[in-house]
């Protein structure tokens, strides 16, 4: 019987994020996936999860669990490392996941790796590191594995699992509920796709040259139902707002179809996007280093480029 793998389920009301899948897809590569799913709407999450491979899931639908700052999620993460002694956990590499996973490892007494971009046998992490120039493999050699992953790093694959339901009570200590959540902002959405969940997304850089010039990138990745990205020179000069910065320090993507407007390519940003599955480049400058990256690449203003390529697929789709 394979080992057991705990995957920390991130999800909004029973909505699964698609880094979920992706965890439980690469955890079925190495044990048996359960899956662990916190607060309001646990419920509805079930069928997606199992659907993705889960053997068994844990739910802990108090909706209350979900109304102090990360304590509780450990709580119950720290329950089940006891009691299943899985042979990892992983847990989702955003803000609040590596939040998670510190604490967990603090209470368990074990060591932990964050930023891992996929696991080899064995529990071996691999971490894409110095802007994508270096891998490294490492392992935790106490206590119970716990490994942040990067979203994008895997394909979620489907591969229905036995979908074992159990009830997770949390035993919570005061300092658990101790940081409570007082208000909830629910920001403001358009029409356009998740960045870091996007299938196509459409960035631009420093090139674009002021706030008012990403309307051309904006339109362009209406036409293609794609996401908006940015580089952080872009986001550093204000031309867009940071949440949509692409890179080590912003979000990594993986789409099926990357484009990049006026982008340079700096390290920093090849390191958010070059697992994406094609990448298209336009740069005034031959000797842009995002070229050496891209699988199709136009020498040009993007200006120029941009408003054409933009008109050619509105006609196309008719």
């Amino acid at each position: 019987m394979s080992a057991e793998i705990v995957v920390l389920v991130e999800h909004t009301n029973g909505v699964v994020k698609k880094v979920s899948f992706e965890l439980l897809t690469l955890a079925a590569k190495h044990g048996s996936p359960s899956a662990v799913i916190v607060g309001a709407g646990a419920d509805q999450a079930v069928a997606d999860v199992v659907r993705y491979g889960a053997a068994k899931v844990y739910v802990a639908n108090d909706a209350a669990l979900t109304t102090s700052v990360v304590g509780p999620k450990v709580a119950i993460l720290n329950q089940l490392v006891d009691s299943a002694s899985p042979a990892a956990v992983l847990i989702p590499s955003t803000a609040e996941g590596k939040e998670i996973a510190g604490r967990l490892a603090v209470r368990s007494g074990s060591g932990v790796i964050t930023d891992a971009v996929d696991i080899e046998d064995g529990i071996v992490a691999v971490q894409s590191v110095f802007g994508g120039s270096t891998i490294v493999r490492s392992s935790v050699t106490t206590g119970t594995p716990i490994i942040t992953v990067r979203p994008n790093s895997t394909t979620p694959v489907e591969a229905a699992g036995a979908g074992e339901q159990v009830a997770v009570t949390a035993e919570l200590a005061p300092s658990d509920t101790a940081a409570v959540i007082t208000d909830h902002v629910v920001e403001a959405k358009g029409g356009r796709p998740e960045l870091s969940e996007a299938a196509t997304v459409v960035s631009g850089g420093r090139g674009v040259g002021s706030p008012e010039g990403f309307d051309v990138i904006e339109k362009l990745a209406d036409s293609l139902d794609a996401a908006v990205g940015a580089s952080r020179a872009a986001t550093d000069s204000g031309f867009y707002p940071h949440q949509y910065q692409v890179g080590q320090t912003g979000k990594t993507v993986s789409p099926q179809l990357y484009i990049a407007l006026g982008i340079s390519g700096a390290i920093q940003h090849r390191a958010g996007m070059q697992t994406s599955k094609t990448i298209v480049a336009v740069n005034k400058d031959p000797e842009a280093p995002i070229f050496e990256l891209a699988d199709f690449g136009v020498v040009g203003d993007l200006f120029a480029v941009g408003p054409q390529l933009t008109q050619e697929i509105t006609t196309r789709k008719g």
